[in-house]
């Protein structure tokens, strides 16, 4: 049963790191790179679809994105898409390929950028030390109803303790890399 309790807890707390993954995915450094644009969904006939489904996406050059549809006629959904997404990135087309030019960030855009990964970053701290929460309160539980004694409901808030250390220490980690993305001009 604690071992059910321990496994549920480190399973969540390793969806909060991916999900700080795909938060910081989202914004940009100034260097192109095709994971930006992976929230941006197209309309392809009537359902939206996510880019990637529709599109070939890579990484022309360090500040160029390159999109070449699989089909002619998704070209203006395509750049319709990514002007309505909230990247404020402005694509131009040639032909069938769609170049989208990464803008250099300003300094005072970056100290922006960096209070908001933070953010991020205290979200996935808050999120961890929940499940820690709450995994603490199933052996209170379990020590309330007699399931457990008080030695294994200590241990077992040890051993919660030191698995939201190790997880709260790799958003550290996340955050301080891509502090440091964000600040490499």
């Amino acid at each position: 049963m604690l071992t059910e309790i321990y496994d549920d807890s480190k399973q969540r707390m390793e969806k909060s790191i991916v999900a700080l993954k795909q938060a910081f995915s989202k914004i940009r450094t100034g260097r192109a790179h095709p994971s930006l644009l992976d929230h941006v969904q197209v309309s392809y006939y009537g359902v939206d679809t996510p880019l990637k489904q529709v599109a070939n996406v890579t990484a022309e050059d360090a500040r160029t994105i390159a999109i070449t549809p699989w089909e002619k006629n998704m070209v203006a959904p395509i750049e319709k898409a990514i002007m309505s997404s909230d990247l404020g990135l402005n694509p131009s087309t040639a032909g069938l390929v769609i170049r989208i030019p990464i803008p250099p960030l300003t300094e005072e855009r970056r100290r922006d950028m960096i209070r908001i990964v933070k953010q991020e970053a205290e979200s996935a701290r808050v999120a961890i030390r929940n499940i820690r929460r709450d995994a603490n309160a199933d052996f209170k539980e379990m020590l309330k109803e007699k399931m457990i004694s008080e030695d294994e409901d200590h241990k077992a808030q040890e051993k919660i303790q030191q698995l939201t250390n190790t997880y709260v220490a790799k958003v550290d980690e996340l955050l301080k890399q891509k502090e440091d993305d964000l600040l490499t001009i």
